[in-house]
């Protein structure tokens, strides 16, 4: 489904991705973990080439894809698989919520108006969310706008779908809204990369969890091996200053 073999990257002389080896299968909904600056938000902004890894081969569905000699038609191509849900929403402020959904299905994937408008619709009733359609971001609350990002990468229908921090900007009483709806449409077998803070969320929703730290990954298994018994003491460290009630000997 999507393999990605020693991606590397750096901004200037700082290495922020060293080397990282990650599949996800399909149906797979993996959550990654780690402190800020580990390179989590990197790695995702690489899968879809919206950062441009500097090494390493990324394979998404049937296209696999050498970084470096990667023509922009078949990075275009990788990216119609993937939808991305941001931290900040990155919605059009001037555009409706029903045209901030139409926009991407008529312009990348040459969707009619009507055929755009129904789909976009179907969406926003899967968000709950059908009778904002004629609003604006601006007349939203934060987690109803982070569900209009949802819904719009819903509506790409894409191979999976990639959380950088979905409930990061929100207010605390706005951020199990959000988390609600993901674990709605997890319920459909929707591949997923989620990164993010919420502990609780990662360890009920993932199959899988991957720890990063420094740019590399330091463990991955599943959300018992992680959360129970994790075997790296940089891992025991995070959790146990992140959830109290976790208490491992290092």
């Amino acid at each position: 489904m999507i393999q990605l073999s020693n991606i590397q990257k750096s901004f200037g002389k700082t290495e922020v991705l060293k080397g990282i080896d990650l599949q996800v299968n399909k149906g797979d909904i993996v959550s990654i973990l780690g402190p800020s600056g580990s390179g989590k938000t990197t790695l995702l902004r690489c899968i879809n080439f919206l950062e441009k890894a500097n090494e390493g081969t990324i394979k998404v569905d049937n296209i696999a894809l050498d970084v470096k000699t990667a023509s922009k038609k078949e990075i275009t191509e990788l990216r119609k698989k993937t939808a991305m849900v941001f931290q900040n929403y990155n919605l059009f402020q001037h555009k409706t919520v029903l045209q901030n959904i139409t926009e991407g299905l008529m312009i990348v994937q040459k969707k009619s108006e009507k055929e755009a408008i129904e789909i976009a619709k179907t969406m926003l009733t899967k968000v709950s969310l059908e009778h904002k359609a004629n609003n604006y971001p601006s007349a939203l609350s934060g987690g109803q706008q982070q569900r209009v990002g949802i819904a719009r990468a819903l509506a790409l229908n894409p191979e999976v779908i990639l959380f950088d921090e979905p409930t990061s900007a929100l207010d605390p009483e706005l951020v199990g809204e959000v988390l609600d709806v993901i674990q709605k449409i997890a319920k459909e077998g929707i591949t997923m990369i989620i990164v993010t803070h919420e502990m609780n969320f990662a360890r009920d929703i993932s199959n899988r969890v991957v720890f990063m730290d420094g740019g590399v990954v330091v463990e991955e298994g599943t959300p018992s091996e992680i959360f129970n018994n994790p075997k790296s003491d940089r891992t025991k460290q995070f959790l146990r200053r992140l959830v109290p009630e976790f208490t491992y000997e290092i």
